[in-house]
């Protein structure tokens, strides 16, 4: 038992430097064609979060308004006024919900797709190809999808957060139990700026998380069709649950 613990905290670390290593080549990797280079970055902004819209969309919303619904069931006293539904419901989305959910559904999404597409690549023999001409291909590969996440998850998070706390206002009016004015004066008694910095922070990080982790699975697939599909599901799974880890480090470091 001991060996097998000690084998896999040697394989941890050994990953955790490769992931380090290629994470410094793509960002000091050669950049030769700049309209290539903002051609691909724009087609990864768009992959990553204008076609992600619609689902974390749905998903905020849902989000909010089942978060609501329990508020409310479990606030059913006389003694507690009806403005503390909308400042627990708010808060929650804001500095948990909103980059939590929208960074579980990238994950699903996103790391599988990158880690798919790179483990073909490699697979391929084409990641080879652009090294022998002479393209840093962890640059022309990895930091662009890095930076699409880096710059698309924040704006992800905060459409989420909007959507589910605006979800969360209307179920709270339509459940009679609540009113808008009661709500909102709930909402924005305990509303801080500190709130919106925390859950930015935290959509950043998610943001390099769920882009940069299937980067290097991808670039370290092998076995054939198979491998490139072990590596889409290794990606996810590894995105949530470094996702969790890093949500919890922050929440011990920042709160």
């Amino acid at each position: 038992m001991l060996h097998t613990l000690r084998a896999n905290s040697v394989a941890l670390f050994r990953h955790i430097g490769a992931f380090l290593l290629l994470m410094a080549e793509a960002a000091r990797g050669p950049i030769y064609d700049v309209a290539t280079y903002r051609q691909n970055l724009a087609r990864q902004m768009r992959q990553i979060g204008v076609e992600s819209l619609p689902i974390v969309a749905v998903a905020a919303a849902f989000t909010g308004g089942v978060t609501t619904e329990q508020t409310i069931y479990q606030m059913r006293y006389p003694l507690i006024p009806e403005s503390t539904i909308g400042a627990i419901v708010v808060p929650s989305v804001i500095l948990e919900f909103g980059a939590l959910i929208t960074a579980f559904i990238l994950a699903g999404r996103v790391s599988a797709r990158i880690a798919a597409e790179l483990g073909s690549m490699r697979i391929g023999g084409q990641i080879e190809a652009l090294d022998v001409m002479g393209v840093s291909a962890a640059g022309y590969l990895v930091l662009p999808r890095v930076l699409a996440g880096l710059l698309t998850f924040p704006l992800l998070y905060v459409v989420a957060s909007t959507v589910g706390s605006a979800a969360g206002l209307g179920i709270a009016a339509a459940s009679g139990d609540v009113t808008t004015t009661q709500f909102l004066a709930g909402a924005r008694s305990f509303f801080t700026g500190f709130m919106a910095v925390y859950g930015l922070v935290k959509a950043t990080v998610f943001g390099f998380l769920i882009t940069a982790i299937p980067c290097y699975v991808g670039f370290n697939a092998d076995g054939g069709a198979r491998g490139v599909g072990r590596s889409a599901t290794r990606a996810a799974v590894g995105a949530c649950v470094f996702v969790l880890v890093a949500d919890y480090l922050l929440a011990l470091l920042m709160l």
